[in-house]
């Protein structure tokens, strides 16, 4: 058993192999935040270490044991969420309210795929017990966990809550969670459960939680750096989304083999990862609460009228029908003269062909209809309706170097969860769009949805154009070559050691990892820009370590310099630089 501390410090990041009755004994009281505790469910599931086949007086005992020990090291304000299955929920939930918890909610986890049962119904759920130490003080972050309302999704009302709504307790998983798949009566959240064959699957433990619950659950009631514990580590889910969530943490597990693997997971993943699985939420809502629209179509759709398939977002259909010259037509009224691009990156012209389309009686979710107007325009149907998108955006590119590589990284961090997304698709999906935004904002703070989206898309365009059938000079290695200035360790070399010069830039990690690369007017200026705000070198310090920046100045011309940079990034390719191919420009 570990020695009693009167500081928890030595004992966090770490998950302890042993028994977690004996661990927790080992820490003071009042000393975590949240626990989240997924126990064996006596319910004869193979482990390898544990006999989940126990008496069941024998099993209530053991129960009351370690939920005592976690009421024991919570702080007043803490808060604890158990997951069990039927047979014992009752009973763990009188036992822990005896041990003086108070329960807020009583969640029921279902999903649509349960394991098949030949002589009952097949079980398709599980209960979440959010318990509390003090029912008049705890932490509850409700704008973190909010979703939209009906009003917003369905009526399109200005009187709905901007923020949403508050999830309901019943969250709902299926495994084809796409918003092409939703039906009419579906505004809750969706966490599919970790199958098999599933992407998140960490392949070594049988009970695995989806990532995106347990960030529900530790982004409600859990702080930055707050501490979280799981007495059960299993297959390291807790943990590990703690960790990417900027939590600290610690747990227990009995199986040598599941301590080496999951300290494996853990090894993995950093500070600020985006959590694995289906984003939440997601969302999708016909035009009215039933399922009807408020307008019908003038014509249903003709089955006899020619379709050509496009390849962009998959096999979506552009008709030349009614239905398609009503979308058309709505984006027409809304776009005040704006291209498609510039539409889906402002929220407000947005939400406009949004109401557009739910006025004119067009079915679909918020993404599908982003995605067809796309298609309407790649199949070229907008210009031969004689629309004119001749109005500019203004956002110039020396404006954007403010935050213009907030928005590459955070458009190359989606993209490492959604491999198979162009930035238009991003742009099309409401919550991945919101996604961006908040990526951005935390290496570039202060500035407007539209200006990080539509500097995704200059940088996109611009590069796009830049030939790479030439080699970079090799005058920049990022590696080797350049003025070095250390960031990290001992502190940061000042600002003005930096000459307010043109040049090019690269970001290098232990290891000579190259992390991000790029040009600019103002060496001095883009550093302080990035890395001037405390909070945010802190996240890049917490993430990679003592890190070096170094530099070239480069006097050419700005398209000389955007030309430079664009073929080293595509010789070196850094971790945060999005590769952008000339076959990757706007259609």
């Amino acid at each position: 058993m570990l020695a009693v501390s009167a500081s928890i410090t030595d004992q966090l990041a770490r998950i302890h192999e042993g028994d977690c009755i004996d661990g927790m004994k080992s820490l003071p009281s009042g000393s975590i935040d949240l626990a989240f505790a997924d126990p064996p469910f006596n319910i004869g599931f193979s482990y390898d270490v544990y006999d989940d086949r126990l008496d069941s007086e024998k099993y209530l005992d053991w129960s009351k044991g370690w939920i005592a020990e976690v009421h024991r090291v919570l702080k007043p304000t803490g808060a604890f969420w158990l997951a069990i299955g039927d047979e014992y929920a009752a009973e763990l939930k009188v036992a822990s309210t005896e041990l003086g918890f108070y329960c807020r909610s009583w969640v029921i986890w279902y999903y649509t795929f349960g394991v098949h049962c030949k002589l009952k119904f097949t079980r398709s759920h599980a209960h979440l017990f959010h318990f509390v130490k003090d029912p008049k003080r705890f932490t509850f972050n409700n704008d973190s966990v909010r979703v939209p309302s009906a009003r917003q999704l369905v009526y399109a009302d200005r009187r709905a809550n901007s923020k949403g709504r508050m999830p309901d307790d019943t969250w709902i998983l299926r495994p084809q969670d796409l918003v092409e798949g939703f039906t009419s009566n579906e505004d809750v959240w969706y966490f599919p459960r970790v199958a098999g064959t599933f992407k998140e699957r960490a392949g070594f433990h049988g009970c695995q939680m989806p990532e995106q619950l347990l960030g529900r659950i530790i982004r409600s009631c859990s702080q930055k750096n707050d501490v979280v514990l799981d007495p059960f580590s299993g297959s390291s889910t807790t943990v590990a989304v703690a960790k990417k969530l900027g939590r600290q943490w610690m747990s227990f597990e009995l199986s040598p083999d599941y301590v080496k693997l999951g300290r494996e997971r853990l090894e993995k993943i950093a500070v600020g990862d985006l959590l694995d699985g289906a984003a939440e939420p997601k969302v999708s809502a016909p035009s009215t609460a039933a399922g009807k629209s408020l307008q019908s179509p003038k014509k249903s759709l003709s089955k006899n009228k020619p379709t050509s398939t496009l390849s962009l977002f998959g096999d979506l259909e552009v008709n030349a029908d009614d239905a398609d010259q009503s979308m058309i037509d709505c984006f027409e009224n809304i776009a005040a003269g704006f291209s498609v691009d510039r539409v889906m990156a402002d929220p407000h012209l947005t939400e406009k062909f949004q109401l557009a389309c739910d006025q004119a009686g067009i079915n679909g979710a918020p993404l599908l209809r982003n995605r067809k107007l796309f298609a309407l325009r790649k199949a070229g149907r907008l210009a031969a309706a004689g629309i004119e998108t001749t109005q500019r955006t203004t956002f110039s590119w020396r404006e954007q170097s403010s935050y213009r590589f907030a928005s590459e990284i955070a458009w190359r961090r989606l993209c490492e969860e959604q491999p198979e997304s162009s930035l238009e698709d991003l742009l099309c999906d409401p919550q991945l769009a919101l996604q961006f935004d908040q990526l951005a904002s935390r290496y570039a703070t202060g500035y407007r949805a539209i200006e990080y989206r539509w500097a995704a898309i200059s940088l996109r365009d611009k590069r796009a154009t830049i030939p790479l059938d030439s080699s970079p000079d090799d005058s920049f290695n990022p590696v080797t070559h350049g003025i070095k200035i250390n960031v990290g360790g001992s502190g940061i070399t000042a600002f003005d050691n930096i000459p307010s010069s043109s040049g090019c830039y690269a970001i290098v990690g232990d290891d000579d990892v190259i992390i991000f690369m790029d040009e600019v007017d103002d060496l001095r200026i883009r550093f302080s820009r990035q890395f001037g705000d405390p909070a945010v070198l802190d996240e890049w310090l917490t993430i990679f370590g003592p890190f070096t920046f170094r530099y070239v100045v480069v006097e050419a011309a700005g398209g000389g310099r955007q030309e430079l940079a664009t073929r080293l990034i595509h010789r070196y390719q850094p971790a945060w630089n999005i590769l952008i191919h000339p076959d990757d420009a706007a259609q």
